[in-house]
């Protein structure tokens, strides 16, 4: 059988791309069943996360007062606008919240920047050589899997929780939660609408970040998917360039959408801080 008759069609192409390394080997009745979790997610977050702390920390144990090199000056360039942004938007102490923003500004950034790999490296290239079937499921960007940025906007939610207790009290935040916006007369409309709205800040703030990678995600493997159907020279340069072309516009997605995330949180985290 030639080649071209075992090769997948795209839409077997990226259907595998798009699976997820999981334990499914563990026994469904087992109590350890881990076969639901995506352990790739799971590993180039934290992968990304300690990354991030390496880097920052290099970044504060390498800090002069006099002129600054290239990356102390961007380092503090990225402080100051973080910082910045935490002030006026936070109307309170934010020895926390600010450097809180730009722990998530640098991890989603580097996990969004994990999309700049290629699509193959992993399935046809470093599995092969590593003894790994190239059938293994693997994708490396946490950004595009809804559980991972879930995760990430209900531990905003959990910090946005803490602060409005917190600042307004037990009291207060329950006074609040029924009594605000239309008063105490309107309670259960109250009521409804402060939970649909928790609900809806969480639940956006999720999936807008995802359905932006995802998207950026589907777009590469499609290019990647055009290139290797291609049997021509020139459709091959034409879906190099197509993919080049996409790759330079998603270097301004990957800090947008990580900015983007930053000031919801900031926003959040804000009106944790007031009261109607």
């Amino acid at each position: 059988m030639s080649a071209t008759e075992n090769a997948p069609t795209a839409s077997e192409y990226i259907s595998h791309h798009l699976g997820h390394l999981t334990n499914s080997h563990i026994p469904q009745e087992s109590l350890w069943d881990m076969s639901y979790v995506n352990i790739d997610t799971v590993v180039w977050s934290v992968v990304c996360g300690l990354i991030g702390i390496v880097v920052m920390y290099l970044a504060a144990r390498k800090a002069t007062s006099g002129v600054p090199g290239r990356f102390q000056c961007a380092v503090e360039m990225l402080f100051e606008m973080v910082d910045n942004n935490a002030k006026s938007i936070v109307h309170g102490n934010t020895s926390f919240i600010a450097p809180m923003a730009l722990s998530v500004f640098v991890w989603v950034v580097l996990m969004n920047s994990l999309d700049f790999l290629p699509v193959d490296l992993f399935s046809q290239w470093l599995f092969p050589a590593l003894g790994i079937s190239s059938e293994t499921h693997h994708r490396v960007v946490p950004t595009a899997d809804l559980n991972g940025t879930l995760g990430i906007s209900i531990g905003v939610f959990a910090l946005m929780m803490y602060y409005s207790f917190k600042i307004k009290g037990v009291g207060g935040f329950i006074k609040e939660l029924f009594s605000a916006p239309f008063g105490p007369m309107l309670f259960p409309f109250n009521l409804a609408l402060n939970l649909v709205e928790y609900a809806a800040k969480t639940f956006s703030l999720g999936m807008r970040l995802f359905g932006n990678m995802f998207a950026g995600e589907l777009l590469f493997l499609l290019i990647a998917a055009l290139l290797g159907a291609s049997d021509s020279i020139a459709g091959g340069i034409g879906h190099l360039v197509l993919g080049t072309a996409w790759s330079v516009f998603h270097i301004l997605i990957v800090p947008l959408q990580a900015f983007i995330f930053m000031m919801l949180t900031l926003v959040y985290m804000g009106q944790a801080h007031e009261a109607h």
